[in-house]
This record gives C-alpha cells, structure tokens and sequence, in this order.
C-alpha cells in the first residue's frame, strides 16, 4: 500500500521555496557512527545502557511504547535522523498542492544515510500510518539502519517479512496526512517521553529502544561492552553451580577471577 501525504501532502512552516525553485535540504548531515562503536553497541542488550545511562544522570532515555513488527529484525543502532510532525491542518495540505510546501515525508526518506535510524514523532498517534511497505523496502535498500515511530504504520503484515526493524504503536489504513502533518527534519524530537537530538544514537532490541545523547556515546558504548563481558563470566559460573552470594553481585574474589579469565582469553 502507498502510504503518502495525500495529494495534498504537507511540508515545513520555516521558509517556504517558490514552485520554481527546487528544494534545498538545509539541516545539517547526520554524523557517521564510529563502527567500533556501533559494534560494541550491537553486541550489547538496552537494559546495560539503561543502567549505565542512570548512572550518568539520564533517566529518561528508554522508550517501552514502540514494538517491533518483526521479531526476527529487532536489532539496531545508528545516530537519529528526526522528523517532527503536528496536528494536521487545512491550510498547510492546501500550501502542499500549491508547491509552495515541498514534501517533507518523502524527503525523510530520499535525505536518510545508510547507517542511520529514522526517528518519526508522532505524539503516540495510531490512527494514521506514516509509511507502509514500499517506503520501508526503499529504506531497506538504502542501508537504514533502523525506524522508530511513536505512531502508526500500514502494511503491518508485509512490513513484519522486511528485514528493517521497524518499531511502531501500531497499525492504520489512512496517510499520514489524516491526523498528523511533517513540519520538520533533524531537529529536536520528543517521542514516547523521550527527547532525542539529531545525531543521538538510538539503539532498540526487544527490551525496548534507548537514546544515548552523542557526546557520551563511545564511553558507554566501552563500559556496556565491560559489563556484558562481566555477566557473561557470572553465567557461566551460576551455570557451572556456584551461588549467587558472592557471584551476583560479584565479591573481590569473583572479580579478581574474572580478570584472570579475561586476561586468559585474549591470550
């Protein structure tokens, strides 16, 4: 199903171009990753972020409300591409068939870099699909590493057999359009009491998606990595019979063993 902005699709309040003159992208380009980062990060589950996270001071980082459609493909991190969008209103669908809007939904997807998550604000709307199938297999050939949707999709079904994971609210038959108007890209975002910042990494896995603000994102990236490494060893020997008193959370002892088995590894 083609999901679009209507025939009267809709664009941003900010200056508006004259039919004549073709669209500029004026946000700036969202950042590449570091890929030592993003493979730290996808070996790593959101909970030990989380945690790290809180430690840090940010407490409200975690979306729980967006699901992924296929749990096959519910794996991601990549750095935010925003879109905002508002309440829609007649004056801005009227603007978009005179050409003097451009098309900002379409635009979200011809402007996303390979790598980088697509981050839709949609203020928890459900009753309206931002995109359906052909917009995600278009993503999906792009290289995106990810979509995010505090709203709704269309296409449900063929979307939960497309290897991108997409997290949405849920599903719906109408455009965009019917409730919901893109205003805006790359700019600040709330999604499911979450903000997110152009170029923040989102990482989402079935626990739920987390936003790592850009500037701490290679030192928790470290530290998660440490810590799975750390419960790994703890498995093992919980696995192996040993009690949880002294093993989980891990004494001196424990500690001292792990570093020993650490050491062995890399060895």
């Amino acid at each position: 199903m083609i999901v679009r902005q209507s025939d009267h699709t809709t664009n941003a309040v900010r200056h508006a171009p004259r039919p004549d003159q073709p669209v500029e992208n004026e946000m700036p380009p969202v950042p590449p990753m570091n890929d030592k980062t993003r493979s730290l990060l996808m070996q790593v589950a959101v909970p030990t972020v989380v945690s790290l996270l809180w430690r840090e001071g940010y407490r409200t980082m975690l979306m729980q409300g967006p699901k992924p459609l296929n749990p096959q493909a519910a794996k991601f991190v990549g750095p935010a591409f925003t879109v905002r969008t508002v309440p829609t209103r007649q004056d801005f669908l009227d603007d978009q068939a005179a050409g003097t809007r451009p098309n900002l939904q379409g635009q979200s997807v011809a402007d996303i870099p390979a790598g980088a998550v697509l981050a839709v604000a949609m203020n928890g709307e459900t009753r309206t699909a931002f995109m359906g199938d052909i917009m995600t297999t278009r993503m999906l050939v792009k290289g995106v590493a990810g979509v995010v949707l505090d709203g709704g999709v269309s296409d449900a079904l063929a979307i939960s057999g497309i290897p991108l994971p997409v997290f949405c609210m849920g599903s719906a038959g109408t455009p965009v359009t019917s409730h919901r108007y893109v205003i805006d890209l790359n700019v600040p975002v709330e999604m499911d009491g979450v903000s997110i910042l152009p170029g923040d990494i989102v990482m989402g896995d079935p626990d739920g998606i987390v936003v790592i603000p850009a500037p701490l994102v290679d030192r928790i990236a470290e530290a998660a990595y440490e810590r799975e490494q750390l419960e790994s060893f703890v498995i093992g020997k919980v696995r192996d019979g040993a009690p949880l008193e002294g093993t989980y959370p891990p004494n001196e002892a424990t500690l001292a063993e792990y570093e020993a088995w650490k050491a062995q590894s890399a060895g």
